[in-house]
């Protein structure tokens, strides 16, 4: 009994689960924001790095996705972006999601076989572009990791014009096509 006595007060404390909790609001990326400067971003293979802030000129839309692949993202979200009749006035138009860069391509080829949108797909494989938004989630119950909430940013020069965040990280409520392109 002594020795477990012993073990048990050289744990270390543990803080009540309420003391991590705090009421401040999100602080996701909002309005004005600049694009992070970051070369972590990848398109079809791990050398081929692209950095958004230098890569969008003018306007452009970045649009963000918990998985490729994901029913969601590959049924209604993106290909609501490629097959919308304004895409081409919203300027450069990126679909990023916390995968390699292979699973995007594949994904992007399979949702645009003929590149004919000019969407391209890049991945974020170790998140922290999405960190650097403060868009990451934890979706291990889901995909195993931490990924991307579902967005749609409105660039223009280098800073966000708009931000389309889903409330609940993954529903298909306020990022849609329709909602951001008009």
């Amino acid at each position: 009994m002594f020795a477990a006595r012993r073990f048990a007060t050289a744990l270390p404390r543990v803080r009540p689960q309420a003391a991590l909790f705090h009421s401040t609001a999100p602080a996701f990326v909002q309005k004005g924001d600049a694009i992070p400067n970051l070369d972590v971003l990848v398109e079809d293979s791990p050398g081929n790095k692209v950095n958004l802030a230098k890569e969008i000129k003018g306007k452009g839309v970045i649009i963000g996705t918990p998985a490729a692949f994901s029913p969601a993202c590959s049924s209604t979200h993106v290909p609501g972006f490629i097959n919308h009749p304004k895409l081409k006035e919203a300027g450069q138009v990126f679909v990023i999601s916390v995968n390699d860069p292979f699973v995007t391509k594949a994904w992007g080829v399979s949702l645009d076989p003929t590149g004919k949108s000019g969407v391209r797909f890049l991945g974020d494989p170790t998140g922290k572009f999405t960190e650097a938004l403060d868009l990451s989630f934890d979706s291990t119950s889901i995909f195993g990791n931490h990924r991307s909430k579902r967005y749609a940013l409105l660039v223009e020069d280098g800073k966000v014009k708009d931000a389309f965040v889903e409330p609940d990280n993954a529903g298909l409520n306020v990022s849609t096509a329709e909602k951001v392109l008009g």
